[in-house]
């Protein structure tokens, strides 16, 4: 048990709260006047002014209550207990005062581990002075301490789901991760065995041609040079160790292996443009990449689609990627949230220094768009 206790004491805060924006302001605003016109359509509300003043300097609270939960519980529950001092010891309550179970929600969902046992702390101990003082019958009691544990459990289960969902995206971006260390090692292999060879051929012919040598180092050194910034891109991926696959990576040039027809399903045409046979191995491996996943996304998702285009263009700085299809519109490639093929494909132009975007057609249909520096990721 007491281990438990220590582990959530010791839980940090989740990353990146949502910031307060113009939906909180709304919702603030119409709370404010919400408790103002239960103030004028209930007369018979207890200590009415004090009700309304209290429910309307206690709504703002809202505002802070994912980056600062705590102390807007504190001031929140606080006020509460020590209200009744103003009124004779009943507890001026309105019904726009439900709003303030956001505070326990956000306390659980957003606070750390020894915040969110003080804040619990605060409202049990707010709970048990109104059953001292308002003599609430067991139903009542047991009825607003289960409304108060609901909001407590929703903020949990809210907090735990995004904590579990982040996992799952950290593991897809590792899979992609090792997927592209893989195709990095090739270029590399590559890069080293041409060094070798050139190497060779200086020894072999230094005897006779002395120059040979000369050339041999220059080639080495170029090769040598590629060969470090393809390695420190290696580096920055930062694959598990494990067994590389050591089959050859695919090019550019094997995007004609993606064209024709399957025996069911749209026909899938290519056209590559502009010069790519002296891209970097690693950037056309990476373009093939992004386009066979598209290419099977399409193949998957796209409804009644009868043609996939996959469009290749390559310029002086950059290579770029186009695959749309015609099918209908469909819920499921509409929800990049949901899939997480399109996470691992702007992974993977991430590490290459580049963008990958995915979206719906304006009138049918869904496209993929990817750019990629022609040298790749700045080392």
């Amino acid at each position: 048990m007491l281990p438990l206790l220590r582990s959530l004491w010791d839980e940090p805060r989740p990353a990146r709260p949502p910031r307060r924006g113009r939906r909180d302001w709304a919702l603030v605003g119409l709370l404010v006047a919400l408790a103002v016109l239960e103030g004028v359509l209930r007369p018979d509300l207890p200590w009415r002014t004090v009700s309304v003043i209290l429910t309307v300097a206690l709504v703002p609270t809202l505002l802070w209550r994912r980056s600062r939960p705590l102390p807007m519980v504190a001031i929140a529950f606080g006020a509460m207990s020590l209200a009744p001092l103003l009124t004779g010891g009943d507890s001026p309550e309105t019904y726009t005062m439900v709003c303030l179970l956001l505070l326990p929600y956000s306390l659980f969902r957003w606070g750390a581990g020894r915040e969110a046992v003080i804040g619990l702390a605060i409202i049990l101990g707010r709970a048990c002075l109104s059953a001292v003082v308002d003599h609430p019958g067991a139903g009542d009691l047991i009825g607003g301490l289960a409304i108060l544990f609901s909001a407590v459990a929703l903020g949990l289960a809210f907090r735990y789901r995004a904590r579990a969902r982040r996992r799952e995206l950290d593991h897809v971006k590792l899979l992609e991760r090792e997927q592209l260390a893989r195709d990095l090692h090739d270029t590399v292999a590559h890069h080293v065995s041409a060094m070798a060879i050139r190497a060779q051929a200086g020894i072999a012919t230094s005897a006779t041609r002395p120059s040979a040598a000369t050339e041999a180092l220059v080639l080495i050194e170029s090769e040598a040079s590629r060969a470090l910034a393809e390695m420190r891109a290696l580096v920055r991926v930062l694959r598990q160790d494990q067994p590389a696959d050591l089959a050859p990576g695919q090019r550019i040039a094997d995007l004609e292996q993606l064209a024709g027809r399957a025996r069911s399903g749209p026909s899938v045409d290519v056209e590559i443009h502009g010069d790519v046979d002296d891209l970097r191995p690693s950037v056309g491996t990476a373009i093939y990449r992004l386009a066979q996943e598209s290419v099977t996304n399409a193949l998957r998702h796209a409804r009644h689609a009868t043609r996939i285009e996959v469009r290749v263009s390559a310029d002086d700085t950059s290579v770029r990627l186009r695959v749309s299809d015609d099918g209908d519109p469909s819920p499921v490639p509409a929800a990049p949230s949901q899939g997480y093929g399109l996470i691992g494909m702007a992974e993977r132009a991430d590490l290459h220094g580049g963008t990958c975007e995915a979206g719906p057609n304006p009138d049918r249909g869904w496209t993929v768009t990817a750019v990629l520096p022609r040298k790749g990721a700045a080392t």
